[in-house]
Formats: structure tokens, C-alpha cells, sequence
């Protein structure tokens, strides 16, 4: 009969399946993944409050992407890096990191469609509705958006591991880079149906209101463009609307490939890869594309530079 440990609050972590050449490489570049996601995200939400011609809604509502990227890395990368230099053996995390890990893992994806749903909506009035945009998108309007984004991500996720963490653990082993729900329940012996059923939920209702609201926000920017006679707006409308589009569409395709690796066991390696990427890449893309598509950013990071070189020196 099989030997079991029932409710250990100690886990051991698989990790990855790296030879001793490929180790240090992967290392360095999750480190300089890691400083670059926090350089240029910290550095975008610090230029944003403190340029006063940077209070706009569209980069406030940035804001919130670039925090997100930021949390949901820092809970992941450095326990990644940490585990790379020891024996997998040796890879063990406390129950508790682990669902904090977990809880953190879960609102990163979530918080990336919830807050790219409200940018969505700050552009369509922008475009749609340029002359009440100002009195629409105010401080209030701002407030409730952000707080609607982290809000649901929240029900949601305080949910999904509400259900797992009633259950009894009989199993020792996370089957993952890192802590996430399913890893978590499956640790179980009891009946995992419940979770299983409001995961999927969870994951459809999720995906089927981004990719909807999407869809049906840029049908309206679309016709609200090709209506209009603005040869201002419509530039307006493609700058600003393809970066956004950009940002979502790089959290949808790397959601979407990490979902699918999960359909085929004999591509575990990959599957575990693409998890930690699909933390990573949005994270270092997210204000690199923002910052390239952005005049006002561009001009104050000018700005600043210019005044850093024109300092003379003491």
C-alpha cells in the first residue's frame, strides 16, 4: 500500500529539467528579464505620476498593467532563480508560500484581461465620443474602473483557491516551475470534480467576456472611424488602438498556448517553459510597446534627459 503524508506544510517543488550547461544561461536570462520588467515598469508608473501632462486616463489606466506586471513577476521569478542553483531535492516551499504563490499567479492573468477590458472601454469613448470624453472618463469614472478590475480578479481567484484549500492534501509533490491552483488540488486524494468545474467555468466565462468585449469594442472604434470625416481622429484612433491591441493580443497568445501544452503530457518541459514566459514576455513587452507608441512619453522622457545633460556638473 501506497505510503502518504496527509497535510504536510512542507511541498516539494519540481521545477525544471535543466543539464548543469544550460543551467547558468537560464539563469542570467531570467535575471535580466526580471531587472528589465522592473526597471521599465517601475520607471513608466514613476514618470506617469509624477508628469503632470501624463494625467490622462489612458496612461493611468496603464498603470494598473505595469503594477500587475510587476507583482505577478516578482512573486514568480526570484523563488524560479533561487530553485535553478539547487538540487531538485532541495526545491522545497512552505504550504502557505505556496497559495500566496499561487494567489499571486492567478490574479497576474486574471488582472491582465480585467485591465485591458477597461482600457479597451477608456479608448472607445475616446474615439467614440471625443467632446464628453473628459467629463465621462473623470477621477470617479477612473476610480471605478480600476477598482471593477482588481475587484473581480479578486472574487474570482479568492474562489477558485477557497475551494481548494478545503481540501485534504495526501501527496507532497507540485508537478510545476512554480505553486498554481491546479497543482495545488491535485495534491489531494479527495474528489476534485467541484474544482475542476468552476476552473473550466472560471477560464470560459473569462476568455468569452475579453475576447467579446473586445471584439464588439473595436467593431464600434471601427465604425466610429470609418463615420467620421477626422483625418486627426482616425490617426488618433490607430495609434493608440494598435497598442493596446498589441498588449492584448500578446496576453491572449501566450494564455492560449500554455491552455493548449496542457492538453498533451508528453510536452510537460514545454508546458512549464511557457508558464514562466507567460509571465515574462508581457511583462517586458507591455512598456516597451507602450513607450514606443507614446508621443507624450517620448517627449517627457526627452525632457528629462535633456535636463539630466544640460546639469552642470559641481
Amino acid at each position: 500500500m501506497e505510503n502518504y503524508t496527509y497535510n504536510s506544510l512542507t511541498l516539494q517543488l519540481e521545477g525544471l529539467r535543466v543539464t548543469k550547461t544550460n543551467k547558468y544561461p537560464l539563469f542570467i536570462f531570467l535575471l535580466l528579464a526580471y531587472a528589465f520588467i522592473l526597471i521599465t515598469n517601475v520607471g513608466i508608473v514613476v514618470l506617469i505620476w509624477t508628469e503632470r501632462s501624463l494625467h490622462q486616463p489612458m496612461y493611468l489606466l496603464f498603470c494598473n498593467l505595469s503594477i500587475n506586471d510587476v507583482m505577478g513577476n516578482s512573486l514568480l521569478v526570484p523563488r524560479l532563480l533561487a530553485d535553478l542553483l539547487v538540487p531538485p531535492s532541495e526545491r522545497l516551499i512552505h504550504y502557505y508560500e505556496c497559495l500566496m504563490q499561487a494567489f499571486t499567479t492567478h490574479m497576474f492573468s486574471t488582472n491582465a484581461h480585467t485591465v485591458l477590458m477597461i482600457m479597451a472601454f477608456d479608448r472607445y469613448v475616446a474615439i467614440s465620443n471625443p467632446l464628453r470624453y473628459a467629463a465621462i472618463m473623470n477621477n470617479k469614472m477612473l476610480m471605478k474602473l480600476t477598482a471593477s478590475a482588481w475587484g473581480v480578479a479578486l472574487v474570482l481567484v479568492g474562489v477558485l483557491l477557497g475551494l481548494t484549500i478545503r481540501l485534504n492534501r495526501c501527496r507532497t509533490l507540485i508537478m510545476n516551475p512554480y505553486c498554481d491552483n491546479a497543482s495545488l488540488f491535485k495534491l489531494s486524494c479527495e474528489s476534485v470534480f467541484i474544482n475542476n468545474v468552476y476552473g473550466l467555468t472560471f477560464t470560459v466565462v473569462l476568455l468569452t467576456c475579453s475576447i467579446s468585449s473586445i471584439i464588439v469594442t473595436y467593431f464600434k472604434i471601427t465604425v466610429a472611424c470609418l463615420t467620421s470625416k477626422s483625418k486627426s481622429l482616425n490617426s488618433k484612433a490607430l495609434k493608440t488602438c494598435s497598442t493596446h491591441l498589441c498588449l492584448y493580443l500578446i496576453m491572449l497568445v501566450s494564455g492560449l498556448i500554455l491552455i493548449t501544452l496542457h492538453r498533451f503530457p508528453q510536452y510537460t518541459e514545454y508546458r512549464k517553459i511557457s508558464a514562466i514566459l507567460f509571465n515574462v514576455v508581457p511583462g517586458s513587452l507591455n512598456p516597451v510597446i507602450y513607450g514606443l507608441q507614446s508621443q507624450e512619453i517620448h517627449k517627457c522622457l526627452s525632457k528629462i534627459f535633456h535636463l539630466k545633460k544640460g546639469t552642470p556638473s559641481l
